[in-house]
């Protein structure tokens, strides 16, 4: 007994313009995704010498996220964890904290955070690009190898 599906084999198989159209959409979107990484990178990098830390690390993947807690006095190990299903919100919560704390040692409200959380990119050019200093003695104290030298 057969039963009718309504669907033939033609019918499933993608049509070269769709083909071509996908692919130009996945182009489209790794030049879009090598951009937002060069520009949070130049960005960061300029954050992170306010802080005192070398450019570079911004250009990393994962441990800039890493400086980036540490700076906010969070733990880095959470940006490893970030990468776990589930676990990524918790990450994400921390790494929320890190950029109010952040905000602060540059001089920004506290209302300042919601740029962090609902427009990172502009939150890291706002604050890579703007004239504010860093100020050790607002918000939480950090983690990274420097705060220890110091102290």
């Amino acid at each position: 007994m057969q039963y009718a599906t309504g669907m033939n084999a033609s019918s499933t198989q993608l049509s070269s313009e769709q083909a071509t159209a996908i692919v130009m959409f996945l182009f489209f979107v790794a030049i879009l995704a090598v951009v937002v990484y060069i520009l949070r990178s130049i960005v960061v990098g300029k954050l992170f010498k306010k802080a005192g830390q070398p450019a570079w690390k911004a250009w990393v993947p994962v441990y800039w996220h890493w400086i980036l807690l540490q700076l906010g006095g969070q733990p880095g190990y959470w940006s490893i964890a970030g990468l776990l299903p589930i676990v990524n919100i918790v990450a994400y919560v921390f790494t929320c904290i890190a950029m109010y704390h952040i905000g602060f040692k540059l001089q920004k409200q506290s209302l300042f955070i919601l740029w962090a959380i609902f427009f990172p990119l502009v939150w890291y050019v706002w604050l890579g690009l703007d004239r504010s200093k860093w100020d050790e003695s607002a918000g939480a104290p950090r983690r990274d190898e420097l705060a220890q030298s110091n102290t």
